[in-house]
Order: C-alpha cells, then structure tokens, then sequence
C-alpha cells in the first residue's frame, strides 16, 4: 500500500480553525511537514450529534495513518472531547493528541498565577456547543485544580464568522460581547479558546474585554500547548514534497481562504471527498 505523507504529521479539523495549530506546529518546527484535513463539508461540528462527530474523527484520524503520518492532532475541541480515547486505542502505537487536555493544563496553571490565594477561582471557557455538552472542560480543569469552577459559555456564531472572513467586524464584536458578558460578571481572570476557530477572533474578543472586564483577561490559546507536547521527529531523509491542505468543501474556496491563515508557509491544496465513510484525496494526490 501506498503510504505517500510518510513521516508527515496528520493535522484536522471541522475548517480552517485548525491551522492555528498548524502554524504553532510550524513556528516551532520550521521543517515539518503537515497533511492537514478541513473537514468543510461537515463544518460546524459543534452543533451536530456526538456520534456523528465521533465517526467523522475516527475516520479522519484513520485516513491520516493509512496515508503514513507518524503522529495525529485532533485540531478540533469536539473531537478531542468525544473521539479521542477511541482513536488512540485503534491507531496504537502512532501518537495522537487531542486539544482539550493541554488547554485545561495551561489554564489552570494560567489561573494560579493570576489569582495566586484565590480559595474558588473561576475559569471560563468558550466552546462551541457539542464541547460544552460534552462536559470534558471541566473534567479536565478540575482534574487539574479540584478548587476551580469552570463557567462554559457556548458560542455559535464563532465558527460561521471565522468560515466567511469575518473575524473583524461589527458583527464579530457583536458576538464577543455577548459570549463575553457571563465570564465578566463572574470576574474570570483566564478564559480558555475551546475551539480552534477562536483565535482568529482575538482583536475582536480584545476589545470586547476592555468593555466587560473591571481587570485584565489572558486568553489561553492551546495550540502553542499542543505544538510543544509533539514527539519529535525522527533524523532522516528531507520530505520531497511540501505540507498538503486538504478540504471536503469547496477546493477552489480553500484555495483563497488557506493563504490567509497561513500566510508563511509553503504548502500545496486539494479536495478531498467522503466515500461509504472513509476519505479519499482527489486531484491526483491519492
């Protein structure tokens, strides 16, 4: 069989959220190599049925290892929430990481030196619904710190804002200050991204918090987590072909969309297409 991303590493996601964790990756590793999946076709995860969004996971993770990808990341906070022991289980011995777990890690640890002699601090977290239901944020947030409360806020109109482009606008500020509102009341000092579309929304989650909060906000970002936790790459020869970006959208809008997102790396598109529940690249690249 084929294995053509040999010593790559695996990268998905529900859209274009997930190359925030494909820069961190890059940024710390210039010389990787990363076969990244936009799940587009299904994208938002968030609001679908956990099972659903476990068999797309699994299956994704599953095309990722078969195409020879040494490591997976499940770029994608749903997915890590409900997919990720399963996963790991079925593709042992080949590493995969999920977002969730880092996240609570650096937020916990985030909280304590914000609010050094805080007897209950309160951590908030955006997510997009499916996570929030998913109840996996404060599992891990209070495996960390027994004390903390976790005060989710779901957020729909993140991911559909961040798709289109829109991540500066006045409709964009609009939905920060409304998902912002119950952390400021609670006077969270940490709030965690729980999606990895979220980033992308910074300037506008920013200004929103100067509007809300009476003391300043650190949000907590995963991917740097989550790029620092990778195993290394083993010594050999250089990869012959650049990182390929993946969509089972629209290849000719990921093709616009990608560059903005990655604006310094070098990288190569292509669709790809769900067939009987597993994914096959187009264009030639299978």
């Amino acid at each position: 069989m084929s294995r053509p991303f040999e010593g790559f590493l695996g990268v998905f996601d529900s859209g274009v959220g997930g190359l925030t964790v494909v820069e961190a990756v890059l940024r710390r590793f210039p010389n990787e190599r990363v076969l990244y999946v936009a799940d587009q076709a299904h994208v938002p995860y968030g609001g679908r049925p956990l099972d659903e969004v476990r068999g797309f996971a699994t299956g994704i993770s599953t095309f990722l290892a078969e195409q020879g990808c040494r490591a997976i990341v499940m770029a994608c906070n749903i997915s890590s929430a409900v997919a990720l022991p399963t996963v790991e289980k079925e593709l042992a011995p080949i590493p995969v990481l999920g977002m969730i777990g880092p996240a609570a890690l650096r937020a916990a640890a985030v909280d304590s030196e914000l609010q050094p002699d805080a007897e209950s601090p309160i951590i908030g977290v955006l997510a997009t619904e499916g996570t929030v239901q998913s109840g996996a944020y404060p599992k891990a947030i209070m495996a960390c710190n027994p004390s903390a409360t976790v005060a989710q806020v779901p957020c729909p109109r993140f991911v559909p804002l961040v798709e289109s482009g829109e991540t500066e606008t006045a409709e964009a500020l609009d939905a920060a200050r409304e998902y912002l509102t119950f952390p400021a009341r609670l006077r969270c000092r940490t709030i965690v991204l729980g999606c990895t579309h979220y980033p992308y929304l910074m300037p506008a989650l920013q200004r929103a918090a100067c509007d809300l909060f009476d003391a300043p906000v650190t949000f907590v970002d995963p991917a740097f987590e989550v790029a620092a936790a990778l195993p290394p790459r083993p010594e050999g020869e250089p990869f012959s072909r650049p990182s390929l970006l993946l969509t089972t959208g629209s290849a000719d809008n990921f093709r616009q969309q990608a560059p903005r997102f990655l604006p310094n790396a070098e990288f190569d598109t292509a669709a790809a297409v769900w067939k009987d529940e597993r994914l096959v690249i187009c264009d030639g690249d299978s």
